[in-house]
């Protein structure tokens, strides 16, 4: 079972979010401040944190400051303030995702549970997948190969997240669309099909990586 920190210091968002993650399988650490979250991570290891900005002692910004410093654990911010250039301080002091409140608890599960398998299932160092000489930046939307920057598209740097989020599993077309160009796409469901091609190709030999599955779809292949 997961194991996850939630700091909130709003009662009822705290107990509502945490009464369905527990639902859903997660053991959830509850806090209402910053200084006893940075206590209990000192002395728990944590699959994911999920940090409120706003709250006593020291904010999520610092905590998550002190993570970085120590720890390559999932940081998702959980909070009011969605103006953009909050969304862009979050991410640059080091948050992997940045969840605007009022907020749907079921989009909150499955990015907390895509962050812990990404974090498990790859080597994360301060926010940065890193596979041999393929450097990616969530938070940034950059790639890079051997230090060369590599230009992806929004559809392709989205494509690539979910194949390595899902690593050595098989994702179909439908789930590929559904996830990447969402549930209400119509479209032409080769698409995928055209969108793996650019990827592979911008992605030179690491591109190989990506392994077609004859009559099942696609995976990214460790």
């Amino acid at each position: 079972m997961s194991r996850i920190l939630l700091a909130e210091d709003d009662r009822v968002i705290r107990d509502i979010t945490v009464m369905y993650l527990t639902k859903n399988g997660l053991q959830v650490d509850v806090t209402d401040n910053g200084n006893s979250a940075c206590q209990l991570i000192e002395m728990n290891r944590y699959d994911c944190i999920v940090l409120d900005i706003m709250m006593p002692g020291k904010d999520g910004r610092e905590v998550c400051r002190l993570i970085r410093n120590k720890y390559d654990v999932p940081v998702i911010f959980l909070t009011a303030l969605g103006e953009e250039h909050d969304i862009v301080e979050g991410y640059e002091v080091g948050a992997d995702e940045y969840v605007t409140k009022p907020f749907s608890a079921k989009v909150l599960l499955l990015k907390i549970n895509a962050l812990i398998n990404r974090y498990r299932g790859l080597l994360v160092k301060n926010g940065m997948i890193v596979i041999d000489d393929l450097v990616i930046e969530p938070a940034k939307r950059r790639v890079t190969i051997g230090g060369t920057v590599v230009a992806l598209p929004p559809k392709e740097f989205d494509l690539l997240i979910y194949l390595l989020d899902n690593k050595d599993i098989v994702l179909t077309r439908d789930q590929i669309l559904d996830h990447v160009w969402g549930a209400d796409y119509e479209g032409y469901d080769r698409a995928v099909d055209t969108h793996i091609k650019k990827l592979r190709a911008a992605l030179g030999t690491m591109g190989s990586h990506i392994e077609t599955v004859i009559k099942a779809g696609y995976k990214w292949k460790s």
